[in-house]
């Protein structure tokens, strides 16, 4: 039975890794959209490689800050 539940625990591992990078790219198209918008309220019309580079940038520091632990916040005494 250990070998059928390594292999479970393997599949549900790439079902996660499969949803984690879906959400990435939806929060990217998300971000693309934001940073266009925004750009077009203070009425700048950037060119597309540099919005990119801009949701790029947003999308992989929201990613980090979701992926790092907060538990040194609470421990402070």
């Amino acid at each position: 039975m250990g070998v059928l539940d390594s292999f479970g625990a393997l599949i549900g591992s790439v079902i996660a890794s499969l949803v984690l990078l879906v959400f990435a790219i939806l929060s990217f198209f998300v971000t693309v959209f934001i940073v266009d918008a925004g750009a077009g309220l203070a009425d700048y019309s950037p060119t597309g490689d540099f919005v990119v580079l801009s949701a790029a940038i947003l999308a992989a520091g929201a990613i980090v800050a979701g992926a790092s632990p907060m538990t040194g916040i609470g421990d402070a005494e």
